[in-house]
């Protein structure tokens, strides 16, 4: 993907302002950062490469989580290296390319990921109210399509909204009150007219939230009615066992967006927008394999024979 300066635009470098109004936090800011990121890769390549070696975790719902740990990885590794790098340095600039590269592969893995959280509950839906078919109604060929659109969808929604953004004037200050190049963050500094941008934005929004809440509570909606007509309590318990992770994974990631979407546009509501932007770029790409790890008895099960392996190995 080629961007592009608009012709409008003058200011060809931005300068991140991260969390600079608490000096005496950069540090401990960085060292907390680096270990959530550090835990963040080797977390959510761990699951990726215990589902590719392991047999039993070949599966959809083990291919579905291995690309959902590799989106983790692409939109903390995004924002997080750059975050990191204004903590310590007194040279906080990024360029307009830059910028706008930054926004574009953040908002892309954003939308892929939720939609792929759609995608998964589809697949835990098929898992439940269909095992003995399980195989077949959820072949390699429709999981790869499935995976294929998310990624497209992700990928044309982000493309649109950026080149919104590149249609504005970028004529005065170039201070980012942000660590990162998010949306409302840079609309601040444009100095036309940001009407379309804005509808382009808030309706892609709109869409790609819409559509995926209202996939996963339809899906989920007959699951739970199919759970409760269910007679043996045995494949209850197991039922919500199978969906427990992913319901939890959900709730986080709309709970966070939902929350960016709800705060207001003013400067005093800048550092909740912080805050609420470094739990959803840096925390929950953590969260996500803690999540699936602990609450998944295969995963478990999966790393310590790994694990024994590797010792054993070592040991002869």
């Amino acid at each position: 993907m080629i961007l592009d300066e608009g012709k409008q635009s003058s200011v060809s470098t931005f300068i991140l302002l991260g969390f600079s109004e608490y000096p005496h936090l950069q540090a401990p800011l960085f060292l907390v950062f680096l270990t959530i990121y550090t835990v963040t890769v080797v977390g959510n390549l761990g699951i990726i490469v215990v589902t590719r070696i392991n047999p039993k975790l070949h599966t959809p719902m083990y291919f579905f989580l291995s690309h959902l740990s590799f989106l983790d990885i692409c939109y903390s590794s995004v924002f997080t290296p750059k975050l990191l790098e204004i903590l310590v340095v007194e040279d906080r600039i990024i360029s307009f390319k830059g910028c706008m590269a930054q926004f574009f592969f953040g908002c892309a893995f954003v939308i892929t990921e939720m939609f792929m959280l759609a995608v998964m509950a589809y697949d835990r839906f098929v898992a439940v109210t269909n095992p003995r078919l399980y195989a077949v109604a959820m072949s390699h060929k429709l999981c790869t399509l499935l995976v294929a659109g998310t990624y497209t969808c992700g990928r044309i929604c982000s493309l649109t909204i950026t080149y919104s953004l590149l249609d504005l004037s970028f004529c005065g200050s170039n201070i980012i009150n942000h660590f990162g190049c998010e949306y409302s963050a840079v609309l601040s500094l444009s100095y036309s007219d940001s009407y379309f941008s804005l509808m382009t934005c808030l309706v892609i929004s709109i869409f790609t939230e819409a559509c995926s809440l209202l996939i996963i509570l339809s899906f989920y909606v007959v699951l739970v009615v199919t759970i409760i007509k269910m007679p043996s309590t045995g494949r209850l318990r197991k039922a919500f066992s199978t969906c427990a992770s992913h319901l939890t994974a959900i709730t986080i990631f709309h709970g966070i967006i939902l929350l960016l979407y709800c705060v207001p546009s003013s400067k005093s509501s800048w550092l909740l927008v912080k805050v609420a932007t470094v739990f959803f770029t840096v925390m929950i790409p953590m969260l996500n394999p803690l999540i699936y790890s602990l609450r998944n008895k295969d995963v478990k099960e999966a790393v310590r024979s790994l694990i024994n392996s590797k010792l054993l190995s070592h040991s002869i």
